[in-house]
């Protein structure tokens, strides 16, 4: 599906007025980064050596920051405001 789209995916740093982009910490960007890659709580977790149940802190605040309902709607929110790029596997 990404390969369908991914021409139609936003590039770059989000525009700098968004206010729902702007509401989140680093530490938050990151972790949304690497759920739109597909990342587990606990992969997330490992490399920023955090415990998963800090990582589900996280992500619980950037879905309530962002009025998402759940981790889908957060990796499109994610691709949608250049926080994440699609990346095809070699």
């Amino acid at each position: 599906m990404l390969d369908l789209f991914s021409q139609r995916l936003p590039s770059g740093p989000p525009a700098a007025g968004d206010e729902a982009v702007a509401s989140l910490t680093q530490r938050e960007r990151e972790i949304l980064s690497a759920i739109a890659l597909g990342l587990t709580n606990t992969e997330i977790g490992e490399p920023l050596t955090v415990a998963e149940s800090t990582v589900k802190i996280h992500v619980g605040r950037i879905l309530m920051k962002l009025g998402l309902p759940d981790r889908v709607h957060a990796v499109i929110f994610a691709y949608e405001h250049g926080l994440a790029s699609y990346r095809r596997p070699d």
